[in-house]
């Protein structure tokens, strides 16, 4: 059964950092990475990298605070998020695909999802 179990969330001033992690099992994935979704809002790329680290991407409101990191011998995937901003306020989810994507609806497993808020 494959499952992805995020951690790390909470709340944090504006101009902080957070640490999202997140735990894959059942089955190693080529892409792994973070969508999020605020209030009223569709969900939004956030980044993703594949097993090597070669293919990454961030979405251009992360590049810059946000890195992402994979380790493939505990098959987990992380997400540092610093100078955090109240625009960052969103449930973020973990998010794995067997496929490059930019595109949120097109991850196949999706984790349950942690709030992050930023108050400022």
């Amino acid at each position: 059964q494959v499952q992805l179990v995020e951690s790390g969330g909470g709340l944090v001033q504006a101009g902080g950092s957070l640490r999202l992690s997140c735990a894959a099992s059942g089955r190693t994935f080529n892409y792994m990475g973070w969508v999020r979704q605020a209030p009223g809002k569709e969900r939004d790329f956030v980044a993703a990298t594949t097993v090597s680290g070669a293919g990454t991407h961030y979405s251009d409101s992360a590049k810059g605070r946000f890195t992402i990191s994979r380790d493939i011998t505990t098959n987990t995937v992380s997400l540092q998020m610093n100078s955090l901003k109240p625009d960052d306020t969103a449930v973020y989810y973990c998010a794995a695909s067997g496929a490059i994507t930019l595109n949120p609806e097109r991850f196949d497993y999706w984790g349950q999802g942690t709030q992050v808020t930023v108050s400022s």
